[in-house]
């Protein structure tokens, strides 16, 4: 079957789209896989990290578990609030999450995108495969034309630091 090279490409951060609906992203951190779940799912390491730089996690509320529910919102240098929110659809501690997101502000909470967080553990280090699944191919033409990419690649590096910081 012949690929189609626009719609499966890798971007500038690394992120490599996938069919018209999907996104995949690998990264390896230098820690073990326990603290790298454990920074991804403990809202005290979620404040530290989740979001771009300039950015500050004012509410982060979860219920870690098949069912549950979170809720973050983030405040952004220009005094704004982005909330979003979610449901857990799996919880494997320390390999694996799975959850809806939903950036909760009209018109873009009408639809959720699906994350999926692998967890592979390589030595000392981590490599973490993150797929993202939109409902709809406008849906990931809008989230990508939105920021979010390089918004993702600095939450990553913020969460590189706090690391570094917990071992």
């Amino acid at each position: 079957m012949a690929r189609n090279s626009e719609a499966e490409k890798v971007v500038p951060s690394g992120l490599r789209l996938e069919g018209d609906r999907e996104a995949v992203l690998t990264r390896v951190f230098r820690a073990p896989r326990r603290l790298v779940y454990e920074a991804m799912s403990k809202p005290e390491h979620l404040a530290n990290w989740w979001g771009p730089r300039g950015f500050t996690l004012t509410t982060c509320e979860m219920d870690l578990r098949p069912g549950g529910s979170y809720r973050f919102i983030q405040r952004g240098p220009d005094g704004n609030s982005y909330p979003f929110k979610g449901t857990y659809r799996e919880v494997k501690p320390p390999e694996r999450l799975v959850m809806t997101q939903i950036f909760d502000v009209e018109p873009y909470n009408s639809e959720a995108m699906l994350v999926t967080l692998d967890l592979q553990e390589e030595g000392e280090q981590t490599r973490m495969t993150a797929t993202l699944r939109w409902e709809s191919p406008e849906s990931r033409t809008g989230t990508l034309a939105s920021g979010m990419e390089g918004g993702m690649m600095e939450s990553y590096e913020r969460l590189d630091e706090l690391l570094a910081k917990l071992q």
